[in-house]
């Protein structure tokens, strides 16, 4: 078997993504032609450094999960890099890739569609182990019931079916499968959404456990800012396939820049009613990713738009340390 060895380069970051684009066809007529391109993920770049937490929110349909789909090779990409330690892994084919995706591991969203309800969960919990070739049977069956019992559950949950079980114990579930590979990253998709507020902040806090115990780094995927407040080192706001605003946590919670993310901030419920917040309400629709707007993607719903933001597409730049801003007028 191949072996890919990861180094973290010289300055700690363990993932690089450079001008990652995903784009999908769009197929009409007789003869099944791409007539158009759906622009999920438009030309997006960061970093995660080794043991952090970056949170990439936004609006549904703003491209985050399929830029963290696209970043694993769950679906191809159309153009950019992705790099791991110092492997590219969109150059990675066959045996390579099957022994990067033990260093890269996902959560997806529906705790319930992402387990096979044919199998019991302890055989879909060490599943990877059995692909992955790792192990004995009765070595991998102590491996998972070890996995399961970190998680919160106890040994007689791995032979029972995925529908006998809460959402929340699903999400426990899926999470126990992706760290019994032992990886270094983690995508998390989302993964308390579906889940009632009490049990989110349960699955968040064993989140951050695990990551403090086996040295996780975590891309955490989601629309609800005040998860990603309590979970993330650094946060990145999306925008119809476009990165709008990147910042530490508590630079982005505590002075928001961009329009866009002061809109998203102003919309956070404060649990004190005597606190009064103003709401910014942003006007029309979000454009469709079909046929975005030209020049800045967030113009034709931005307070402060100019008449060359309709044209002038504006760079993400630094305007204070690792404070990075897509705004011509901030």
């Amino acid at each position: 078997m191949t072996t890919i060895t990861t180094t973290n380069s010289t300055n700690g970051d363990l993932v690089q993504v450079k001008n990652l684009v995903k784009y999908y066809p769009v197929r009409g007529g007789i003869f099944r032609r791409v007539v158009a391109w759906v622009k999920a993920v438009d030309n997006i770049s960061f970093t995660i450094k080794k043991g952090e937490t970056l949170g990439l929110v936004g609006e549904s349909g703003c491209g985050k999960t399929t830029a963290g789909h696209t970043l694993l090779q769950l679906v191809p990409h159309t153009s950019g890099s992705v790099t791991f330690g110092d492997v590219d892994v969109f150059q990675l084919k066959g045996t390579a890739l099957k022994e990067m995706r033990r260093k890269m591991q996902i959560v997806f969203q529906d705790p319930y569609a992402s387990l096979d309800p044919r199998l019991p969960i302890g055989e879909s919990v060490g599943e990877g182990l059995k692909i992955h070739g790792i192990g004995n049977a009765n070595e991998r069956v102590n491996q998972v019931m070890a996995m399961l019992k970190r998680v919160g559950l106890e040994d007689y949950h791995a032979n029972r079916y995925p529908h006998e079980f809460s959402g929340g114990q699903r999400q426990r579930i899926g999470i126990a499968r992706a760290l019994t590979l032992q990886p270094e990253f983690i995508v998390l998709d989302e993964p308390v959404s579906a889940l009632d507020v009490s049990i989110q902040a349960q699955v968040l806090n064993l989140l951050k456990e695990l990551q403090n115990e086996f040295g996780l780094t975590y891309l955490f995927v989601a629309h609800n800012l005040a998860v990603v407040e309590h979970i993330s080192d650094r946060v990145a706001v999306m925008y119809l396939g476009k990165i709008a605003e990147m910042a530490p946590r508590d630079d982005l919670f505590g002075k928001p820049l961009h329009p866009y993310t002061k809109a998203l901030m102003s919309a956070i419920p404060i649990p004190d009613p005597e606190i009064k917040r103003e709401r910014i309400i942003l006007e029309g629709d979000v454009p469709s990713p079909l046929n975005p707007p030209s020049g800045c993607r967030f113009h034709p719903r931005c307070p402060i738009a100019q008449a060359n933001c309709a044209v002038d597409e504006p760079e993400l730049r630094e305007l204070h340390p690792e404070h990075l801003v897509a705004c011509h007028y901030v």
